[in-house]
Order: C-alpha cells, then sequence, then structure tokens
C-alpha cells in the first residue's frame, strides 16, 4: 500500500541528502523543529501545505517538483506508466537543465524509466 506521507517524507529527505545538507540546517531554515522535520522525512507525521512549503523553500527546490516527483513515485508503485509531459527543450531553456535551475544534482532530471517503488 502506498501511504502518500511516506513518499514525501522519503522525497524531502532524498533532496535535503543530496545537498549534503543536516535535518539540523533545513529545520532552522524551515522554522520547524528538528523533531518535526524528522518525523515528516519518515513519513511519521503529515506535512500541512504551509509546512511543505516552507521545507521546499529551505531546500530551495520548488513544491510543483517535490509534488511531481511524488507522484511518478506513485504512479511508479501503482504499476502505471505516465508519458512525460515536460518538452526535453523546456528543461533546456532554463539554462542547463531542470536540475541546474533548481540547485540540484541530475537526480532531479532523472528520466521517468530509471524510478523504481520505494519502500
Amino acid at each position: 500500500m502506498v501511504v502518500l506521507r511516506r513518499e514525501i517524507g522519503d522525497v524531502l529527505r532524498d533532496a535535503r541528502q543530496r545537498q549534503g545538507r543536516t535535518l539540523r540546517e533545513v529545520s532552522s531554515a524551515a522554522r520547524v523543529s528538528l523533531g518535526y522535520l524528522s518525523e515528516v522525512e519518515r513519513g511519521q507525521k503529515e506535512a500541512s501545505s504551509e509546512l511543505l512549503s516552507s521545507i521546499c523553500d529551505a531546500l530551495d527546490v520548488p513544491l510543483s517538483l517535490v509534488l511531481r516527483e511524488v507522484s511518478d513515485r506513485v504512479a511508479v508503485a501503482e504499476g502505471l506508466l505516465i508519458p512525460d509531459t515536460v518538452p526535453a527543450d523546456l528543461t533546456v531553456a532554463a539554462g542547463l537543465g531542470i536540475d541546474r535551475a533548481i540547485g540540484g544534482d541530475a537526480g532531479w532530471a532523472m528520466p521517468r524509466s530509471e524510478l523504481a517503488p520505494v519502500g
């Protein structure tokens, strides 16, 4: 069974770890307690839309991108194949690709075919 809060937590933790940041750094920037952020990342707490937005801001990752990654993971877990709806030229138009535009690495621009079920 897919649990949305776990998928959200996994995506947030992956983003934080890709940046080499600690829970303490992100919790301080997001103005949320370290313990609560840890529970969100572990899928033990549901993050409100306001809290999720604050965490995304602290990670300097667009909320839409986090939600898209969560959606992709849920689709894969459900066995669905979702075609890519973002044209390649759009990701390049931002400069050197979507991953550079958000300050991340190639993990955010990963083709859907490389996604694997989580959990």
